[in-house]
């Protein structure tokens, strides 16, 4: 009989108390899946080496995974991150291991891009500040031309990157009738000119657009490449948004561009510190809204992060290759290829 395929579930997946953190995230298809077992990994973060050892497969919320987490015996196959972010995970470690790490692209495509235009339409609608009007009443009402809002026709939308999420904002924000450009090095030139969406130089973005969005991983590259000198170049009119991940932004020049009333306005849901800080001085403005790195997280988002996940993993288990892997070299790793040869053995049995 073969050994059964594990697979651990990081231990952040479960409250104090053993009940799931996400409902949605379905485990059925994991549960009945012949000769598949669970198990859920303590709170250590980094995760330890020592309590990855005996399993295949790794789903992985929010704790991290470090060169010393690798376990020594060889064995775990693939890392199924919940989400599209994977600056908690060290790639060259996962790949010096022979592991796969995939994350859900399709999971989270169109709720990003759904929160990405709900902070386009609350900033142009100056939705933060009616909201307060409203409230005060008699006194509130009369202030209302004070707060005119910006129309989108004609408008020109630039996203830093064009790549899953951004090309979904941009087929999302397609019947607004506004102009896209977009910076993104690795483009699939074809895809943007299906979109519609000029390919432009990364100033430019920052220079042309009315409303500049954040849609690229956060690597060494791109940390903090959303700077003082490009806030600089932005109309005065302009919103900045960003869903991405806040190490990209260089927080406090954005904080002094607010403050200063450089640009009209921000909208942000991650930061360069999470949980924030509450006395940081962004906080204060009143041209910035700020949710917390949960805008797009909805049943839809967390059901389809899991089904994603529970696919990549059961795809190992048959020898198949998963959808969205990140470190694409592992695939043509000997040792990697071994095993995905005896998983394929294993399954036929």
């Amino acid at each position: 009989m073969s050994a059964p395929f594990r697979v651990a579930l990081s231990g952040d997946f479960r409250k104090a108390d053993g009940s799931a953190v996400f409902p949605d995230f379905d485990l059925k298809p994991l549960q009945e899946a012949p000769g598949v077992e669970i198990a859920y990994l303590g709170n250590a973060n980094p995760l330890r080496s020592s309590d990855l050892e005996h399993f295949d497969a790794l789903i992985l919320l929010a704790h991290r995974f470090a060169p010393e987490s690798a376990p020594k015996s060889g064995r775990l196959s693939i890392i199924a991150r919940f989400g599209v972010g994977y600056d908690t995970v060290d790639v060259p470690a996962c790949t010096a291991a022979d592991i796969a790490l995939a994350i859900t692209t399709d999971g989270v495509r169109r709720p990003v891009a759904v929160s990405i235009m709900t902070f386009i339409l609350a900033l142009t609608g100056r939705l933060m500040a009616k909201d307060r009007l409203a409230r005060q009443g008699p006194s509130g009402f009369p202030a209302r031309g004070e707060h005119m809002g910006t129309g989108l026709v004609g408008r020109v939308l630039g996203s830093i990157g064009i790549g899953n999420i951004g090309a979904e904002l941009f087929r999302l924000a397609r019947p607004f009738d506004m102009k896209f450009i977009a910076h993104d090095p690795y483009a699939d030139t074809k895809l943007a000119a299906e979109l519609g969406v000029e390919l432009v130089g990364l100033d430019e973005v920052f220079a042309r657009a009315d409303i500049v969005t954040v849609n690229c991983p956060l690597t060494a590259e791109t940390r903090q490449l959303v700077n003082a000198e490009r806030l600089a170049l932005m109309k005065r009119s302009a919103f900045f948004i960003n869903t991405a991940r806040g190490p990209i932004v260089d927080q406090k020049a954005l904080t002094d561009v607010l403050a200063n009333r450089r640009i009209a306005g921000a909208a942000l849901d991650v930061f360069e510190q999470e949980p924030t800080d509450p006395a940081d001085p962004l906080f204060a403005l009143d041209n910035v809204i700020v949710t917390p790195h949960a805008l797009c997280w909805t049943d839809q988002c967390f059901a389809g992060n899991g089904a994603a996940d529970v696919r990549a993993v059961l795809d190992i288990q048959h020898g198949q290759i998963p959808r969205g892997v990140v470190n694409r070299a592992v695939l043509e790793k000997p040792n990697f290829r071994r095993k995905l040869e005896e998983y394929r053995r294993q399954s036929a049995d």
